[in-house]
């Protein structure tokens, strides 16, 4: 789950290079549905740069920040006053996966990744959602709104700051 849950991460910053774009920032409302139709619904807004750097600031239910750096993900959770730092590997390259999704119809693609199939709804060239399941069959949905892309974005978005009396866990 975590693994897929990194993708998404990932993945959901490096969809936007369909449109050959450097950078993408939209606000986003993410649905997770199980098997029984219970639905977790989380929102917030992400900020991407090419070629693997990603912030997913999420504001509802929780506030949590998500750092994708390269080889890592790094998660601060302020309610938890922790910092989670995992390595995700350089052997990754989700830009290139997502320029090679093939499409499907005029506004739809499909891109696969670790026997995970990624559907990618855009609308007039602009990715709109992204959707997918999980590995606990969950259906999991990305909206997203007020997308801009190809704005120049400072590298020091993607700084994260750890205060020192939080937890690290290294994973």
């Amino acid at each position: 789950m975590k693994q897929k849950f990194l993708l998404l991460l990932l993945t959901t910053a490096t969809f936007a290079s369909i449109n050959k774009i450097n950078s993408f920032q939209a606000d986003f409302t993410q649905k997770i549905v199980d098997d029984q139709n219970k639905t977790i619904v989380y929102s917030g807004h992400i900020t991407a740069l090419q070629p693997q750097y990603a912030l997913w600031k999420y504001t509802k239910p929780i506030t949590k920040s998500v750092f994708i750096l390269q080889d890592q993900a790094i998660i601060i959770e302020p309610d938890l006053e922790q910092a989670i730092i995992k390595k995700i590997g350089k052997n990754l390259d989700f830009f290139k996966l997502i320029e090679n999704a093939k499409k499907l119809s005029r506004e739809k693609y499909l891109a696969k990744y670790n026997n995970t199939t990624f559907t990618i709804q855009t609308k007039n060239g602009t990715i709109v959602s992204i959707s997918y399941e999980d590995e606990l069959e969950n259906r999991v949905i990305i909206d997203f709104t007020h997308q801009i892309e190809n704005k120049k974005i400072a590298k020091e978005v993607f700084t994260p700051n750890i205060p020192d009396d939080y937890d690290v866990i290294r994973d």
